[in-house]
């Protein structure tokens, strides 16, 4: 049987700051290094960083054993679409994880995930599908996170705060604790902005910015 190939779906900015992650994680594992790819539908992509870029349709037709990959795109309805689109063809999830992530006690994490340097999952933490959380973010004590949630550089994401599905946090963004059996809310595809202070709940699809963060009034 074929050896395993393993896909970093993205080359832009965001996969090029996971490759590194999963080619170390799997130096660890003794695979070898010509089994990890970048996937990139972007015509006439060359190598980048030293791994090649292949099309999505030539890797479905390389030989394989078994098809992983890690979705590198912070966007989470293009994450989630792409998920859909590679759990069709049989591809399985992949999480990637730094070596300097610490994760504590009784954390439940869902396939997909990527953890950059620095993350750390404290204890009693359910967390969903194809996270990301960017360097240096922290999530502490019975907080739960939904599916293709983002948290970009820096997210400070206290305890009892559930945060769902689709949610952005932007960078350096803190999240106030909430309180065991009232949690705050972060609500369905809502958007923290950078540096953020988030003391109460926010709605699902708002955007809050600011400290206190308030909705976003466009003009």
């Amino acid at each position: 049987m074929s050896a395993p190939l393993f896909a970093v779906f993205g080359a832009s900015g965001c996969g090029r700051g996971v490759m590194p992650l999963a080619r170390e994680q799997l130096a660890r594992a003794g695979v070898a290094p010509e089994r990890l790819v970048f996937v990139d539908d972007q015509p006439g992509m060359r190598p980048v960083n030293g791994h090649a870029v292949l099309p999505y349709a030539e890797f479905l037709r390389m030989q394989a054993g078994a098809r992983h990959a890690v979705i590198a795109v912070a966007d989470s309805e293009t994450r989630e679409r792409l998920a859909a689109r590679l759990a069709a063809d049989g591809v399985e999830p992949w999480t990637v994880r730094a070596s300097s992530v610490v994760v504590m006690d009784e954390v439940a994490l869902g396939r997909g995930a990527v953890l950059s340097p620095f993350v750390t999952l404290t204890s009693n933490i359910r967390i969903g599908l194809h996270f990301h959380a960017n360097l240096y973010s922290y999530v502490e004590h019975d907080c739960v996170i939904g599916d293709f949630v983002t948290f970009a550089p820096g997210v400070k994401c206290n305890g009892n705060v559930v945060i769902e599905d689709r949610a952005y946090l932007g960078a350096g963004a803190v999240i106030r604790q909430g309180r065991p059996g009232r949690p705050l809310v972060i609500g369905r595809g809502a958007v923290v902005g950078m540096g953020a202070v988030v003391t109460r709940d926010v709605p699902p699809g708002a955007t809050v910015v600011g400290n206190p963060a308030k909705p976003l009034i466009k003009g």
